[in-house]
């Protein structure tokens, strides 16, 4: 019997792990401001990422059709004509589901069996979980099958999915970290493989339950299921490292969490780069790259810098980047082949003594002041992101400093 043991996520967390919360927790501290001031943009976004996610977790499993029937289909209520059409239907209805009122939804063995009846798949009409043993195998270019992993088998699933079941309740009940939890069970649950067919896609709808039921619905507006189609080789890839040893218990989620979290990130950076374009009107050939960088929340690529400003050339971009680098008006984040790019915001607060602050406040001001650097003992610019976040004197700063 596997041990539902989280303690990994306890522990020491890798220091790229932790940057890459870090990252996301910054994105979303500040989308939701944007969310309120452009709601019809959100509600449009809504309707594409829900197409695209429909059309690309069906076409990791090979279901497929084109592009005309799955819109046909999923955005006008087309009557599907094929099992694979009925297949793409099913999985309009589930995610429509979970859109629709997460909060209630349970993460239980109903709501799991419901799921995967929804989706059309082998066996579905059974409303159970599997009744013989499975495999995952792979098949190489010769022909040849391979086996990958070994699931729990029929006899031991409804064990384990009870006492995944169980584990999600403690997990999200504790205080635990959505961000690291949540990968860790759905790792398990596709280790558990509890279906003869439908696993991965019941698995992409699960994760959007529980991302929602944590108030991260960044999903919603871009399809995390279509990154995962693009990355399929990584995506499998992190699988097999996390799976290996599970039956046996010597196992790290870590490699999973890492994708799952790489995978939000980009569509959190998505998000913030179609928002570019449609951030009052659309970016034109005469607009530099510094206005692209100034208004993205998130660090760009120059490939997304360049999906914005589709009339400037590559060329340009990266010319434009190395000045911009140079002259400290933004800074790279990441290695060469991955690099993004970031804005370097000037903007702070600014606070001269005496002043309304305590004087415990006015020892906090100080030290703050020798950390940043600053030179004056009477007069402190306090940046604008320090203020925005995690700090606990937010609100006294914000009572007792005027912009500069």
């Amino acid at each position: 019997m596997h041990g539902f043991d989280y303690s990994e996520i306890l522990g020491d967390i890798p220091a790229d792990i932790a940057d890459l919360m870090m990252e996301i927790t910054r994105i979303r501290s500040m989308e939701g401001v944007r969310r309120r001031a452009y709601p019809k943009d959100y509600s449009a976004m809504e309707g594409i990422a829900r197409l695209a996610s429909v059309k690309y977790s069906n076409k990791i499993e090979g279901i497929v059709s084109t592009d005309e029937r799955i819109r046909e289909i999923v955005q006008r209520g087309g009557v599907p004509m094929t099992h694979p059409e009925r297949e793409i239907a099913g999985y309009r209805d589930a995610l429509d589901l979970i859109h629709s009122d997460s909060a209630s939804i349970m993460f239980d063995r109903e709501t799991v069996l419901n799921l995967h009846s929804m989706l059309n798949a082998k066996g579905s009409e059974k409303h159970a979980f599997k009744d013989a043993d499975n495999a995952i195998v792979s098949i190489d270019s010769q022909g040849r099958r391979h086996l990958v992993f070994e699931p729990v088998p029929a006899s031991e699933t409804e064990e384990h999915m009870e006492q995944l079941f169980l584990a999600y309740q403690e997990l999200s009940s504790q205080g635990y970290e959505p961000l690291l939890y949540i990968p860790c069970v759905i790792l398990d649950y596709l280790c558990i493989h509890p279906f003869l067919d439908g696993n991965g896609r019941t698995s992409r709808l699960i994760t959007m339950l529980l991302l929602y039921k944590e108030g991260i619905d960044v999903c919603r507006y871009v399809s995390m299921d279509e990154h995962i189609s693009r990355t399929a080789p990584e995506y499998y890839s992190s699988l097999n490292e996390s799976s290996e040893g599970w039956r046996e218990n010597r196992w790290s989620y870590f490699p999973f969490i890492r994708y799952f979290l790489r995978m939000l990130l980009e569509c959190y950076i998505d998000l913030d780069t179609r928002f570019a374009i449609v951030d009052g009107k659309k970016i034109g050939r005469t607009q530099t790259v510094e206005n692209v960088l100034m208004g993205s929340i998130a660090p760009m690529s120059v490939r997304q810098i360049q999906a914005v400003l589709p009339n400037v050339s590559l060329y340009t971009i990266q010319k434009s980047v190395k000045e911009l680098l140079a002259e400290g008006r933004i800074e790279k984040v990441g290695v060469t082949r991955g690099a993004r790019y970031r804005y370097v915001r000037r903007r702070g607060y600014r606070c001269c003594f005496p002043s309304p602050c305590s004087r415990a406040s006015e020892k906090y001001f100080t030290a703050l002041a020798q950390f940043l650097g600053v030179p004056s003992p009477e007069e402190y610019i306090i940046p604008s992101w320090y203020i925005a976040y995690g700090s606990p004197w937010s609100a006294a700063l914000v009572n007792h400093l005027s912009a500069s």
